[in-house]
């Protein structure tokens, strides 16, 4: 027996033959207990889902008799709590969906066509689900389609990066996608025809142009490598090249330096130096090219994959590290969390890959809202980068390990590891991070300054204008984005809310004006806009916000930020 809750809804015995299950209310119930974690009072169904009926618990039951003939098991959904009871040899496609086991050619809405006449609390419960089945549906496209560029079968990559792009047409990394797999595929006028047609789209939906991935995304190979010198010493050059560009901070020369050696190296016949190039071209269009987390993504997948092949186990684990961090960065938890467990086992004689994994690991556990879990992973993360001399890697442990440490509530914690990034930061001269620990430095000294009021914080919002402008100079939307919001909470506190209010709208421009920011960026604005809305009376403003921020949040596994929404968003209602 099969219950199908993606797309439209149905029960399918083992024969392949369809049950028939009659009315939406029923259809709404069958998914709100089978993905409910805990079983559910009678009461509390019947109130949820029946609030117009005459008899709710008398339309419960009936709905739970229907249930029961469907997938003809009389034992089921019965008790109060009402347990689910299923067959043993049962599969939802949701719970297959949350394991990696999923048809993605089915994908569609939680519920599909489903409207159930239902209470407030059960419109918000399906609301949130859907946005989770959407978020786990669009990762579970694109990592097919990653796997299936990165094997050779373009033709069905393309397929479903087709699906992709119909399901998330203002997405342009899955668009980016579907031009990658045109080119893979050889139709080069259609992957240009594309660009063009969804450039139109941004324009004329958006009022704004796609940023350079998806031009690149179309670019043809690059030129032939000169005669009479060998083709592996030409591509080690091209490496060596890029890695000495990027680290002088010459980012365009060192790309194409390593675009040529990625393109070059397949010919040499050595897999390793393939894999290396991959690698290397790969992680740089993640940290040091803005909007290229997709193409990026791509090429450590196949780095990855070649990498399995031959048992390379440290250009594996840093490639499955990379496509970890991607993930995490987009909210999208558990095909990260999948990425770095795999990257732990192949790192777990190497203490220095450890301290990377582990990092990263903590970054995304943290984004999930597991803020005590998260401490404890940057805590090995640190100790791990220190013992193997890795001052970036632990400053960035150490920076991103403080905000973990401030949302757990641990002030003094966060304080104390947020100075020594930055003391960390300035020995090794990494001025394009040094936005953030500020960032998370100043609202903890605005925390401090809360309980205070006698206090000016005239002087800590200069400092942190000085972050902002630092952060501009950079050119860094997530950075941007982060020190406006603590602008914001400066201003506020000064009693100037709408100068805060103006703050945190143009916190929320900058830090979406690219495709790949951090996720936790726009939501942390959210809640914070929300926040700052209701404390000024506008309700419609701190609802919007804040259903914007249930819907970020759910469709991202933002656990803890969910729940901050929906309070904001119960406390909006009552405002009105």
């Amino acid at each position: 027996m099969e219950i199908r809750l993606v797309g439209e809804p149905e029960i399918v015995d083992d024969d392949g033959v369809r049950r028939p299950l009659r009315g939406h209310q029923s259809w709404a119930l069958l998914a709100r207990i089978v993905l409910s974690d805990r079983p559910l009072s009678r009461r509390a169904l019947s109130a949820e889902l029946f609030p117009s009926a005459q008899d709710p618990l008398g339309a419960l039951r009936w709905s739970l008799a229907s249930l029961r003939r469907a997938i003809d098991s009389p034992h089921s959904f019965a008790g109060d709590p009402v347990t689910p009871g299923l067959p043993a040899d049962t599969r939802i496609d949701v719970v297959d969906l949350e394991a990696g086991r999923f048809d993605v050619e089915r994908a569609g809405e939680l519920l599909e066509g489903i409207d159930p006449r239902c209470g407030a609390e059960f419109d918000m419960w399906l609301m949130i689900h859907r946005q989770r089945v959407a978020g786990l549906v669009d990762a579970s496209i694109r990592s097919a389609v990653l796997h299936w560029l990165s094997v050779g079968e373009s033709a069905r990559a393309l397929e479903l990066a087709e699906v992709g792009a119909r399901r998330a047409v203002l997405d342009e990394g899955a668009h980016v996608l579907l031009v990658k797999c045109l080119v893979a595929v050889g139709s080069h006028e259609a992957a240009a025809s594309h660009v063009e047609q969804t450039r139109e789209l941004f324009r004329r939906e958006l009022g704004t142009e796609p940023t350079s991935a998806l031009r690149d995304a179309a670019r043809p190979h690059l030129a032939d490598p000169p005669p009479g010198v060998s083709l592996r010493a030409i591509t080690t050059s091209q490496l060596e090249s890029g890695r000495a560009a990027l680290a002088a901070g010459a980012i365009d020369a060192g790309i194409e330096c390593l675009r040529q050696a990625a393109d070059d190296a397949p010919r040499t016949g050595d897999d390793h130096l393939v894999a290396t190039c991959l690698l290397e071209l790969g992680t740089a269009l993640v940290h040091a090219v803005r909007s290229h987390d997709d193409e990026g993504s791509l090429l450590l997948q196949q780095s990855a994959d070649l990498a399995d092949r031959r048992g390379d186990a440290s250009i594996s684990c840093q490639a499955h590290r990379e496509l970890g961090y991607v993930d995490a960065l987009a909210g999208r938890r558990p095909s990260a969390r999948d990425h770095l467990a795999h990257a732990r086992t192949l790192a777990e004689h190497d203490d220095r890959l450890l301290a990377g994994v582990r990092a990263v690991t903590a970054f995304n556990t943290a984004d999930w809202g597991r803020f005590d879990d998260a401490v404890a992973e940057y805590e090995l993360a640190i100790d791990l980068a220190h013992r193997t001399e890795n001052p970036r890697r632990e400053a960035w442990a150490l920076g991103l390990g403080a905000w973990a440490q401030l949302r757990g509530g641990h002030l003094d914690a966060a304080r104390s590891w947020v100075e020594r990034c930055l003391a960390l930061t300035a020995d090794i001269r990494w001025v394009a991070f040094r936005p953030w620990p500020l960032a998370v430095l100043a609202e903890l000294r605005l925390a401090a300054d809360a309980a205070r009021p006698d206090l000016h914080t005239s002087r800590l919002r200069e400092d942190i204008e000085q972050s902002f402008a630092l952060s501009c100079s950079l050119a860094d939307p997530c950075w941007e984005g982060a020190t406006a919001r603590v602008l914001t909470l400066a201003h506020a506190a000064e009693g100037n809310p709408t100068l805060a209010l103006d703050w945190i709208a143009q916190a929320g421009r900058r830090c979406r004006r690219e495709t790949d920011t951090w996720v936790a960026m726009p939501v942390a604005i959210l809640a914070t806009d929300a926040e700052l809305s209701l404390s000024v009376g506008d309700a419609a403003r701190a609802e919007a916000s804040a259903r914007a921020l249930v819907s970020l949040a759910a469709r991202t596994h933002m656990d803890a930020d969910l729940t901050i929404g929906l309070d904001l968003l119960a406390r909006s209602g009552r405002a009105r």
